[in-house]
C-alpha cells in the first residue's frame, strides 16, 4: 500500500502570501460592488474615485487613531505621513470633532 502524500507545512510566508491574496479578492470584489452603486454621475462625471478615496482613508484613519491611542503624531507615523498632513485630512474627512 502506497503511503499517501503529505502536504508541505505552511511556512509563515506561504500563509502570508495566501492571506494577501484573499484579502486582495475580497478587496476587489467590494469595490466592484460599490463601483456599481456609486457609479451614478453628474453630468457625466463620476465621483466613484473621490467617495472610495474618502471612504478608505476615513477607515484608515479610525484604525491608526484607534492603534496610537488618538495620539496624532503617532497615528500619521503608522501611515507613514506627516502630523500636518494628517491633521489637514482629518478635518477634510470630517474626522476633527471624534
Amino acid at each position: 500500500m502506497k503511503a499517501k502524500k503529505q502536504p508541505k507545512p505552511a511556512t509563515g510566508m506561504n500563509v502570508q502570501e495566501t492571506l494577501n491574496k484573499a484579502v486582495e479578492e475580497i478587496l476587489e470584489k467590494k469595490l466592484d460592488d460599490l463601483a456599481t452603486i456609486l457609479s451614478g454621475s453628474d453630468n457625466g462625471k463620476s465621483k466613484l474615485h473621490a467617495e472610495v478615496m474618502a471612504m478608505v482613508e476615513t477607515g484608515l484613519f479610525k484604525i491608526a487613531l484607534r492603534r496610537s491611542g488618538n495620539i496624532k503624531s503617532t497615528a500619521a507615523a503608522f501611515l507613514g505621513i506627516h502630523r500636518n498632513t494628517f491633521t489637514d485630512k482629518m478635518t477634510k474627512l470630517g474626522l476633527d470633532g471624534e
